[in-house]
């Protein structure tokens, strides 16, 4: 039953998410990434909890999780420099 719940919640979670995103103007993009870089953070948290108190299926869904959140922070914080960096004059851009 708990199974199931969780894979509720994941479901719900993952279409609202799409539905929010796609519905964010393109000028938000930036302070959005900001965003979901902190709510990634914290589901590094929760996933390396799950690695550690978790089965054996805890284990592989939180490194999984952790892998997923990892990549979603480096990839924001990326496209969250190159954007600033669209804003930055010429001769800020050589230093």
């Amino acid at each position: 039953m708990d199974i199931l719940l969780l894979l509720f919640v994941f479901v719900l979670a993952a279409f609202l998410g799409f539905e929010l995103i796609q519905k964010v103007p393109s000028q938000l993009h930036t302070p959005l990434m900001s965003g979901s870089n902190a709510i990634s953070g914290i589901t590094i948290v929760g996933a390396l909890l799950a690695v550690e108190t978790g089965g054996e299926l805890g284990k592989w869904i939180g490194f999984a999780a952790l892998i997923l959140a990892t990549i979603n922070v480096v990839g924001g914080y990326m496209v969250t420099d190159r954007m600033l960096g669209m804003f930055k004059g010429k001769d800020q851009k050589k230093k």
